[in-house]
């Protein structure tokens, strides 16, 4: 029964083949098709299976899906509010160290104390020259900071506290110049603008370089890395109290939980 249905199914492929390949079929007496016709529809219907079906009709070009808009220039500005050390990215305008210092009392005393001393464990802004290489360094604008592009840019940015961004380029100018009298950079009656910032320093510019490990590292870059037992005796070199990063006093009492 199996033998039979292959024939029946095979016949029929053929008789399709041939069809598509547009050969007519001449039967002989018995329903057997002729030799001939046979041999030529046999190579035509091999050739037929593998001729790929007719193309479909080709849809219309799908429509592009807008997302959205181009922005706009003010939006980008408002987002583009880094400052470089070189002083690219500063806005136009200007601010005293004494209208600094009305804006500091009013903005970031509380926080900061009134000669950025820092109050209680807020940082501390002033003071610190020299300290760096204690064992408890002062990292402060004067002793730390690197530019003073830096003081402007993260007071612009996220200064004051809790209402970040609420400053004026002038304000900000202000506030930055007094900060800087207040680490003995620039006198009492400075004003700073966008035209002069570039030629303040600060004293630990020189301390600070571009990252160099691909060269002053490649030494130590290895196929076959070790991974136990590679440091050899570990020595506990500073704790957190030294650090002064552990509140002094008594231990706090209750569920820490």
């Amino acid at each position: 029964m199996w033998k039979s249905a292959e024939r029946l199914l095979a016949a029929t492929l053929l008789a399709g083949g041939l069809a598509v390949a547009g050969v007519a079929v001449a039967e002989q007496p018995g329903g057997k098709p002729a030799a001939k016709a046979e041999k030529a529809g046999t190579e035509k219907a091999r050739q037929a299976v593998n001729v790929a079906a007719p193309a479909a009709t080709t849809p219309a070009a799908a429509k592009t899906i807008a997302l959205g808009r181009p922005a706009l220039p003010e939006e980008i500005a408002a987002w583009n509010i880094d400052v470089r050390a070189d002083g690219e990215g500063l806005p136009p305008g200007k601010g005293s160290v004494k209208e600094g210092e009305e804006l500091f009392l009013q903005n970031c005393a509380q926080c900061h104390g009134e000669f950025g001393e820092g109050a209680g464990r807020w940082p501390v802004l002033a003071g610190g020259r020299g300290t760096l290489k204690s064992e408890r360094p002062e990292k402060t604008i004067g002793s730390f900071w690197p530019y003073a592009s830096t003081v402007y840019d993260y007071v612009h940015r996220a200064m004051p506290f809790g209402s970040n961004l609420s400053l004026s380029p002038d304000q900000t100018y202000a506030i930055v110049a007094y900060l800087l009298n207040l680490n003995d950079l620039v006198p009492e009656d400075y004003v700073l603008s966008k035209e002069n910032f570039p030629k303040v320093d600060l004293p630990n510019e020189a301390n600070f370089y571009d990252d160099d490990r691909e060269t002053s590292e490649k030494a130590f870059w290895k196929k076959n890395p070790c991974m136990k037992d590679c440091s050899g005796e570990v020595h506990v070199t500073a704790r957190a109290q030294i650090l002064n990063v552990t509140p002094d006093g008594d231990q706090p009492k209750g569920n820490l939980e």
